[in-house]
């Protein structure tokens, strides 16, 4: 079975809980086959903890959620080594990060501490603990989620670890004829119970894999190159594009490209994701933010400007 076609059986079984939601969901899949995360940014009520929970279901994975809160400890997400009196010696007795999908519920309400205990396992998947280093299990994939409305009491995540996150993006309400099939699926029954894996977990690493094989023409590698260039020389922009956000939009353009049944990425493949893994990685200048100018407009703005390639991309 090829790429694209797990990946519609994925969005299909999804798509029997969440509702209308069919784009987001294809981001979230385009996330975790390129072997990165996502960060939610939604009010409540959304879907976002039936999202996690039904992707964990199709691709036969363990699922964990933890709760973010101001008195959460590193050593409550990692694990701890306690003396095991029986035994006489130590024992280490892993933390909820040890799972292959991770739902990290409002993240920005822990502290930077807390926060920053994610680093090394999002990026390295290893966790360190008293000097000795545990690996996680393939795939290890985290779904963070912030409420962007209500901040009293939060800790805004630092641009280190936002960086982390290869897409940012937001489920929203759904409209009236969605919300009446969503009433009508959840009037008896919760659908999220009859959820049944559509694919192995072991196939989702096999894909991440086959994802870097995706063929990158040199065109699409210099309209890459430009997007992210030009927001360190844009006006607005104080903090631009890291050196990761270039490898970023790489990947989730062979991701996406995958998905969508291509073996070789086409400039609207990079366009279309530009937004969505660029704008939590720059930092607009305050003047403009006290203008309530977004980070997204201004990847917009980019995307019109920067020319886009129109050769032959395949092999």
């Amino acid at each position: 079975m090829e790429i694209a076609e797990k990946a519609k059986k994925i969005i299909q079984n999804i798509s029997k809980v969440i509702v209308g939601k069919e784009a987001q969901i294809e981001l979230v899949i385009t996330s975790l086959f390129a072997g990165g995360h996502v960060l939610l940014e939604d009010v409540p009520g959304t879907g976002k903890t039936m999202l996690s929970k039904a992707l964990a279901k199709s691709i036969d994975c363990s699922f964990k959620r933890i709760q973010f809160t101001p008195d959460l400890l590193p050593s409550d997400l990692t694990g701890i080594y306690y003396f095991n009196m029986k035994m006489q010696e130590f024992e280490f007795r892993p933390g909820p990060i040890f799972t292959n999908v991770l739902l990290a519920d409002e993240i920005n309400r822990a502290t930077p501490r807390t926060q920053s205990s994610l680093l090394e396992c999002m990026e390295e998947r290893q966790v360190t603990i008293d000097g000795i280093t545990h690996k996680l299990e393939d795939p290890f994939f985290v779904i963070a989620t912030q409420n962007p409305i209500e901040i009293q009491g939060t800790y805004p995540l630092p641009e280190a670890q936002l960086d982390r996150f290869l897409i940012k993006l937001s489920l929203g309400y759904t409209n009236k004829e969605e919300t009446i099939q969503m009433l009508t699926r959840f009037r008896e029954k919760n659908p999220l119970d009859e959820i049944e894996p559509v694919i192995a977990k072991d196939e989702v690493t096999k894909i991440q894999e086959k994802i870097k094989e995706v063929y990158v023409n040199e065109d699409i590698l210099s309209y890459i190159y430009e997007i992210c260039q030009s927001t360190r020389e844009h006006e607005m922009v104080q903090l631009p594009a890291s050196n990761r956000s270039f490898i970023a939009l790489m990947r989730a353009s062979q991701s996406l490209a995958a998905i969508r049944g291509y073996d070789f990425v086409l400039p609207d493949f990079v366009k279309y994701l530009a937004s969505f893994v660029l704008s939590h990685r720059i930092l607009l200048k305050n003047q403009y933010i006290i203008k309530n100018t977004k980070a997204s407009d201004v990847i917009n703005e980019i995307l019109e400007k920067v020319p886009v390639p129109s050769e032959n991309f395949a092999f």
